[in-house]
């Protein structure tokens, strides 16, 4: 891969991150997602795929993975904030509320601390519905310094 090709694809490096700047993705939940999730990570319980079997449950009707919801922070991490070339350290996730297809989830990823020494920054992340918080949490990510010379 050429520096040049490698320049155009790369976020944010640690110096350009300061706590207090976000970044958000935000998806439609749609029938397929659920189901390619659900063949995806093997996690086939019907809770997110029957109808029948989910109606009776406390959310009377089918979710959608709360790993799937979590993947769109995922995404803002490596898409947008900081961008190609930032990796998961940890990940924390509270999920409060659930997601059914049709919704719309707003996922935002705010940098809370960073050092920008170690190359770390620190962001707490959530996912919404409306005005609905669906899952919160906080994540570490280790992020690319500006190269030197």
């Amino acid at each position: 891969m050429s520096v040049a090709y490698a320049e155009e694809l790369r976020g944010k490096y640690i110096e350009e991150i300061d706590t207090g700047i976000s970044a958000i993705y935000s998806k439609t939940v749609t029938e397929t997602d659920i189901v390619l999730f659900a063949g995806l990570s093997g996690d086939t319980n019907p809770v997110h795929l029957d109808e029948k079997f989910a109606a009776p449950t406390m959310f009377k009707g089918r979710i959608a993975h709360g790993m799937l919801t979590a993947g769109f922070i995922s995404a803002v991490f490596g898409t947008k904030l900081p961008g190609p070339g930032c990796i998961y350290l940890s990940q924390t996730l509270k999920f409060k509320a659930p997601v059914r297809i049709g919704d719309t989830v707003v996922a935002r990823c705010t940098a809370t601390a960073v050092d920008k020494e170690k190359g770390r920054a620190t962001f707490a992340t959530v996912a919404m519905v409306g005005d609905t918080v669906v899952l919160e949490g906080e994540a570490m990510l280790l992020v690319p310094k500006r190269p030197v010379g």
